[in-house]
């Protein structure tokens, strides 16, 4: 007999332990094997629509669907028969039916989850095919194109944007034929409450959610001679670009992502990294100024756009608690049209920004007027993702595995293992402790370099430090569901803190919207998150500076141009001021 907590399930002659509380499709993967799905996205999506993971089981009338349906003690499953073949085939043909079917030429093509699933099964033509299915286009927002002609109703866009992001702008509309997903009130995306995360993209197992690309118009700019083309690129794109060419999850491949970014015409390529540096030495200086002068707390951070878009829209009283800061992009950018542009006697105006991130809400972030700079230029002019990168690395012929490696260009290429930890939940925080602590306590304090408690993927973390004379309690939240219950303890009294970190992405930036996609059987078998966060980690460990107050290029930076953190010269162009946006009302 099996203990109380745990069942003995047979699937396909395997004999497995599993906890009592699994169903089918999470015993069979314990056996190592593959129950083929479609709406199923582990954690997130579980309702079992799609028919796809139909299975026999004792004690079930008929074939049930494994990723609803719940193991019991001594059952026996069988995966894999004449009658579940059939089965499968037969309701993959008709989610074809009404999917337009243009797989050569869908930026899904190598990846698609449903071409592969046909693959997989054997469905070689479709029987039941709507002719002439027209693409069905909205393209209202920055950041995403959404066709619902490829849409196969999996309803996993619905399931993240609601259960993971908290936002809930898509959803499920009509019934039977006439079913479809659109976006809330039936408005256009851009007239909704979205925060631009990208999740719902990421969670899309066809072409029905694709990128709003940049690459042509980048590409454009490179090619003008009057321009000069700067790439910045953001922490965790050195971790998640290797996906797409087979290295290993998490691994670094900066070097090789500054050589191809040189190879594709760029000018000039710094790091981002040297920006969340500079980010960290105005945050911080800030914090501790609002702790000696009374200001608003806690303090939260302002790195994430998705973070602040939810805030601008929901909590409009928690606006005087954010930073001031800009986002490391925004603050990068700047910095090279006004600083950078100076001391290189270059018109800020025959400048092109063009940021790499894991991030889809920067390519909003960017449009934002009041991110304006006083000379008239926008920090940023354009914003990639990784996936971008990838597509031009891709389209150029490059061969990415056997690129050299290539260093940042100097001046702004410099950074500390504080700056490269940014991209994990946790990070932007234990970047700041380290700057914080060493400020608080004097130079010649033993203060921690290491900050434990800010680590690792759970959805909230709380921990207080002594500081010299200074109490710090600190949380750190990652989705915007768990953004969500902090911030209602914190105005319940239920919580109380000095610095809230707030990233939208669940685990981080290295899991942004804009990163390599994966399958959802991949997310089941696979921690891709912890894979990247590592990566960062490991990087950071290895770093000879690991405080961002040590970068001596941001040191230098002050010295000529900025005087000191949160100066008011330093205001003009690395802080900036946030706004009230209205919910859409029926």
């Amino acid at each position: 007999m099996a203990d109380n907590n745990m069942v003995k399930v047979t699937v396909d002659g395997v004999e497995v332990s599993v906890p009592a509380d699994y169903k089918i499709i999470d015993a069979a993967r314990e056996a190592g094997i593959k129950i083929p799905t479609l709406c199923y996205l582990k954690g997130v999506n579980e309702f079992g629509s799609c028919r796809m993971c139909l299975v026999e089981a004792t004690g079930a009338r008929g074939l049930v669907a494994a990723c609803v349906y719940p193991v019991s003690d001594g059952m026996v499953v069988t995966t894999d028969s004449p009658a579940i073949r059939k089965s499968r085939r037969n309701s993959l043909e008709l989610i074809l039916s009404n999917h337009r079917q243009e797989c050569t030429t869908c930026e899904r093509n190598d990846n698609c989850e449903l071409r592969q699933l046909c693959a997989d099964l054997g469905v070689d033509h479709v029987r039941y095919q709507i002719e002439n299915l027209e693409p069905q286009l909205e393209e209202s927002a920055p950041h995403l194109i959404r066709d619902n002609s490829k849409c196969i109703l999996c309803r996993r866009c619905v399931a993240v944007c609601r259960k993971t992001q908290q936002v809930g702008v898509l959803t499920p509309a009509d019934r039977g034929f006439a079913t479809h997903i659109e976006h809330a009130f039936g408005r256009d995306m851009a007239e909704v409450n979205c925060v631009n995360c990208g999740q719902c993209i990421a969670a899309c197992p066809t072409g029905a959610l694709s990128l709003k690309s940049q690459t042509n118009q980048v590409r454009e700019a490179i090619q003008d001679e009057d321009k000069i083309v700067i790439a910045i690129t953001a922490p965790s794109v050195r971790v998640g670009l290797g996906d797409r060419f087979g290295e290993p999850l998490g691994a670094n491949t900066e070097g090789k992502m500054v050589t191809a970014l040189k190879r594709l015409g760029f000018d000039y390529v710094f790091d981002v990294d040297w920006a969340a540096d500079v980010t960290i030495m105005e945050e911080g200086t800030e914090l501790i100024d609002r702790i000696a002068n009374g200001g608003t707390m806690p303090m939260f951070t302002s790195c994430c756009p998705g973070w602040i878009k939810y805030c601008e829209y929901y909590h409009h009283d928690l606006l005087p608690n954010l930073s001031t800061c800009r986002s490391p992009q925004q603050m990068h950018g700047g910095l090279i049209k006004t600083y950078w542009a100076e001391r290189n006697h270059i018109d800020p105006s025959k400048i092109v920004v063009v940021s790499i991130m894991p991030c889809t809400a920067k390519k909003f972030e960017i449009e934002r007027e009041e991110q304006r700079l006083d000379n008239g230029c926008m920090p940023t002019d354009f914003s990639l993702t990784t996936r971008e990168l990838a597509d031009m690395i891709v389209e150029s012929g490059m061969v990415f595995g056997m690129l050299k490696d290539t260093p940042f260009d100097p001046i702004m290429g410099e950074s500390t293992g504080a700056a490269v930890i940014f991209g994990a939940s946790g990070g932007v925080m234990e970047a700041a402790l380290r700057t914080a602590a060493v400020i608080l306590a004097g130079p010649e304090a033993d203060v921690p370099l290491i900050f434990e408690e800010t680590r690792g993927l759970e959805g909230i973390k709380e921990a207080t430090y002594q500081v010299g004379e200074t109490t710090l309690r600190i949380a750190v939240a990652s989705g915007l569901n768990n953004a969500e219950r902090l911030i209602q303890a914190i105005k319940s009294g239920e919580a109380h803190y000095d610095f809230v970190e707030i990233m939208t992405c669940p685990g981080g930036c290295i899991n942004g919207g804009g990163q390599p996609q994966h399958s959802a059987w991949e997310k089941s078998i696979k921690s891709i998150p912890a894979a990247r966060i590592k990566g960062t980690y490991n990087i950071d460990d290895k770093m000879p500076l690991r405080r961002s107050l040590e970068n001596p290029e941001v040191k230098m930076m002050y010295d000529e141009y900025l005087d000191r953190p949160n100066s008011h010269n330093a205001h003009q162009i690395l802080h900036c001021t946030y706004v009230e946006r209205e919910l859409y009302k029926i």
